[in-house]
């Protein structure tokens, strides 16, 4: 069965950078759209940043386009996010995620078929 596991949240200042990992399992992940989301208390989850495990083509947010990359290594079967420059605004729980191909407005409303249990990212001002 597919695991994705988060890991890398933590306590930072605004301005400053953290990487989150996942280490996904259980499959092969090639043709797969591999995404992260988040979600900020008192909030609805959203779609943070995605990237297709084949060919590594990026979607993201407007709100962290400039500051957070998204990015993969098959050889460890992990994907990443960098994020800079944080703001308290990106304080949430960030979720790894998992699907088959398939559109991009699909991916941004979450429509993923394996998540993970999330890590905390907190920004403090």
């Amino acid at each position: 069965q597919v695991q994705l596991v988060e890991s890398g949240g933590g306590l930072v200042q605004a301005g400053g950078s953290l990487r989150l990992s996942c280490a996904a399992s259980g499959r092969t992940f090639s043709g797969y759209t591999m995404g992260w989301f988040r979600q900020a208390p008192g909030k609805e989850r959203e779609f943070v940043a995605a990237i297709t495990w084949s060919v590594g083509s990026t979607y993201a947010a407007d709100s962290v386009k400039g500051r957070f990359t998204i990015s993969r290594d098959n050889a460890k079967n992990t994907v990443y996010l960098q994020m800079n420059s944080l703001k308290p605004e990106d304080t949430a729980v960030y979720y790894c995620a998992a699907a088959p191909h398939r559109i991009v407005v699909i991916i941004r409303q979450g429509g993923m078929d394996y998540w993970g249990k999330g890590t905390l990212v907190t920004v403090s001002s």
